[in-house]
């Protein structure tokens, strides 16, 4: 029994959403969201690093451990500058959670500036 306890602690993200869709944006604009996540895991969570496609796609996280229950912010930015039409972006989280890494992701149609 204690072999099976250990198997299922740990830490674990608990995101409200794991996906969110902006409105259609005007290439240019630099678009933010923060995905709002608890820690329902029984140990200390903590976020070491992240991955994204591409520069345009940046995100701050906490850097001190995110104790059991307690809760946080992961702050995304997307500069739209360089996209266009639909895009779909995901970001991996790296840290010390049971299913690594954590997926979150983003939707928006970046509409063209008229040339």
């Amino acid at each position: 029994m204690n072999s099976a306890f250990t198997l299922t602690s740990g830490a674990e993200f608990s995101f409200k959403e794991r996906t969110f869709k902006f409105p259609d944006t005007q290439q240019g604009e630099l678009l933010k969201h923060d995905f709002h996540f608890t820690n329902t895991g029984d140990e200390p969570l903590i976020i070491s690093n992240y991955k994204v496609a591409c520069t345009c796609t940046k995100i701050t996280f906490p850097t001190e451990p995110i104790l059991p229950g307690k809760s946080g912010v992961i702050h995304l930015t997307f500069d739209t500058t360089s996209a266009y039409d639909y895009q779909h972006r995901k970001i991996q989280i790296f840290s010390n959670a049971k299913k690594n890494p954590t997926v979150i992701s983003f939707k928006v149609i970046v509409i063209p500036h008229n040339e």
